[in-house]
């Protein structure tokens, strides 16, 4: 087994090490699958938003989206109406965010 890199177009494989071409999906060699999934969280941009309008003043969707500490923010002064206000606006953010740019955003 060569383990030396040829040149920037190759790389090694994550099971059993061969080189294999860098855009490989599956090993040749062992048939190990290359490429992860690339989103792991399963956060949903609509689900965000339905949180945000609906539950946005206790902070739900920053909880959602694994922002805590906004989250105890926005619980903190829901008295206030002043997060309903900011959550429904980042309500119809969410809703006009490409699926791409949730994404890129929150399932990292």
């Amino acid at each position: 087994m060569n383990r030396i890199h040829t040149d920037d177009n190759t790389k090694h494989c994550k099971d059993c090490g061969n080189i294999i071409n860098m855009k490989a999906e599956i090993c040749p060699q062992c048939g190990c699958r290359q490429i992860e999934a690339p989103y792991n969280t399963g956060r949903n941009r609509l689900a965000a938003a339905l949180f945000a309008f609906f539950l946005g003043g206790f902070g739900v969707h920053k909880f959602y989206l694994g922002s805590v500490m906004l989250g105890v923010l926005y619980l903190l002064f829901c008295w206030t109406f002043i997060p309903t206000v900011i959550a429904f606006i980042e309500g119809i953010l969410y809703l006009i965010m490409s699926d791409s740019e949730f994404n890129n955003k929150y399932n990292k």
